[in-house]
């Protein structure tokens, strides 16, 4: 458990409750809550799917596109590492 967890189930469990205290103090500060985030969330992504499926596949063709530089690229780097 203890492997998963990063440390002890107590001592995950207090950095935890420090580091939500910290997050939660500069949220307030920043007027921030988290029905806020959640509903700006949503409004996002239908501003996304209110552009339409024609914005997503173009998106879709921009990663391809950068696949076929990028793998190629990282097979080459693998193959001249595993050589050392």
């Amino acid at each position: 458990m203890e492997r998963f967890l990063g440390g002890s189930p107590l001592s995950v469990l207090v950095r935890l409750i420090f580091i939500s205290l910290l997050v939660g103090a500069a949220m307030a500060f920043l007027g921030l809550s988290p029905q806020g985030l959640f509903d700006s969330a949503v409004r996002f992504v239908r501003s996304i799917t209110g552009l339409g499926f024609g914005a997503v596949r173009e998106v879709g063709q921009w990663i391809v596109a950068g696949a076929l530089v990028v793998v190629p690229l990282w097979l080459l780097m693998r193959l001249f590492a595993s050589r050392r």
